[in-house]
């Protein structure tokens, strides 16, 4: 089953509509959303064509294959634009002997780390980071920020198919990094 992960939009229409390009050409089924979803937060600066409401009515239109986590900057009051919930600070999906951990990254992160075992797969955002990296206590998949990159990074997203996590480029699809989970 193939999924694609999108982190930290903070409102960005023209990144929102370029990364459901991405999902739709990308024959994924489901589209994890890894929160930060439509407020900017304070301490970021307005991303690119800031508008919420846009982004709330882009998502909606593909409600039934999103799985999505609260962020630091959503709220009760973005619920109320979006039609598949947010709310929740983390989501399991599991994948035949393998977890993924999907969380936004503030509360849970590779610092603080969930009861997890070196076969799960702690996937967050909130960093705007990209990384695809295996540890003794799990492996760890950050897609960065599809609106705010940091660190240099382009804005990037990530996916899941064939038992390889990858980081992409949003504009270009060039691989940022890339980690095999299969044994």
């Amino acid at each position: 089953m193939k999924m694609m992960f999108a982190s930290d939009i903070h409102g960005s229409l023209p990144a929102t509509e370029r990364v459901l390009a991405q999902f739709t050409r990308s024959g994924a089924r489901w589209l994890v959303l890894l929160g930060d979803i439509l407020n900017h937060g304070p301490r970021n600066t307005l991303p690119e064509s800031y508008n919420p409401a846009g982004v709330a009515s882009a998502l909606n239109r593909y409600a039934s294959s999103i799985i999505a986590v609260r962020g630091n900057c959503d709220s009760e009051v973005d619920q109320m634009l979006l039609d598949f919930p947010i709310t929740a600070p983390w989501q399991q999906i599991v994948t035949g002997d393998r977890r993924l951990f999907l969380t936004h990254g503030h509360l849970y992160h590779p610092d603080n780390l969930p009861p997890l075992t070196s076969n799960d797969v702690l996937v967050f955002g909130h960093t705007h980071l990209p990384l695809a990296e295996r540890r003794a206590q799990a492996l760890l998949f950050n897609p960065g920020s599809i609106s705010i990159p940091k660190g240099g990074y382009p804005a990037s997203y990530g996916t899941l198919d064939a038992g390889i996590l990858s980081i992409y480029a949003l504009d270009d699809n060039a691989v940022i990094a890339r980690l095999e989970i299969t044994p």
